[in-house]
């Protein structure tokens, strides 16, 4: 009975890799709502230049929303054992989340070329970081998963733990939404 009732409070224990992740993503949340917050203070007190996002950055949008699709699918998969499903997912998951990449860089290349740029304008100046430092978290999200992908598919040895996968994932998703929020705001404030 005592062993039964400590092994349901172990399982309501949050796993400790994931305790840090909330961590880290409450620190991104913050440093991102200020970052949005200084936009609007400093659009508030005037020379703004307006700009207008390039149509790319919709197909980028589409792109990120897609991987996390796939990223569930392939969650799916390896916790059901579907190895062949789960690669394929995770590999399309890894391929949208580069795609967005790239797309993102011809969004800004498109930019640049309309004289809009980092040095400019303190509009252009927080749209460019604010959107690099997503993508710097979205490159790393893309580390994370392959290196999930090949502990999960190595053939040494076969575990069957999806916590790290579940991590990935959770860290996928956020900056996913996170992207959401950040494209809502552009628009918004074009």
């Amino acid at each position: 009975m005592e062993r039964a009732m400590q092994q349901k409070a172990e399982r309501k224990k949050i796993h400790p890799h994931k305790f840090a992740l909330w961590v880290a993503m409450s620190s991104i949340i913050m440093m991102f709502a200020g970052l949005t917050s200084a936009y609007i203070v400093r659009k508030s007190q005037g020379n703004w230049v307006d700009y207008h996002l390039p149509p790319v950055f919709w197909v980028s949008t589409i792109a990120i929303l897609l991987s996390s699709v796939t990223m569930i699918l392939a969650i799916r998969a390896f916790k059901n054992r579907a190895m062949a499903g789960f690669k394929m997912m995770m590999w399309l998951t890894i391929a949208l989340g580069v795609t967005f990449a790239v797309l993102q860089y011809i969004g800004f290349q498109t930019l640049y070329a309309q004289n809009i740029r980092v040095d400019g304008n303190p509009s252009e100046s927080f749209l460019f970081i604010i959107a690099g430092l997503h993508l710097l978290h979205i490159l790393g999200g893309i580390i994370a998963l392959l290196i999930v992908f090949f502990r999960a598919t190595r053939t040494r040895v076969k575990v069957y733990n999806a916590v790290g996968l579940e991590i990935a994932g959770a860290y996928w998703h956020f900056v996913d939404v996170l992207w959401i929020y950040l494209f809502v705001f552009f628009l918004a404030n074009q």
